[in-house]
């Protein structure tokens, strides 16, 4: 998994250029987290990490460049854009 975690964050940085390495990754977890946990919760039966993958991509694709307006503007997101000693 750690793997397709990696892909994704190059994925993001490909995107967005104002995000760090560490940040980029933080970001990748915290949607792959949510995702998975919200199908858990609606009783949704778990497609793998394929699908997860996938999700995550196109939220990538589609919202990738704006991530970090995002956080900077919502609190419960404000820890993704702090800095870390993972900057690339």
């Amino acid at each position: 998994m750690n793997e397709r975690i990696e892909r994704l964050a190059d994925q993001l940085l490909k995107r967005n250029d104002q995000l760090s390495y560490g940040q980029a990754r933080k970001w990748v977890e915290n949607l792959w987290e949510d995702f998975e946990a919200t199908r858990a919760k609606s009783g949704r039966t778990y497609d793998g990490p394929e699908k997860t993958e996938q999700i995550v991509l196109q939220w990538i694709t589609n919202y990738g460049p704006y991530l970090h307006e995002y956080a900077s503007k919502n609190e419960k997101f404000k820890h993704l854009l702090e800095d870390d000693s993972l900057k690339n």
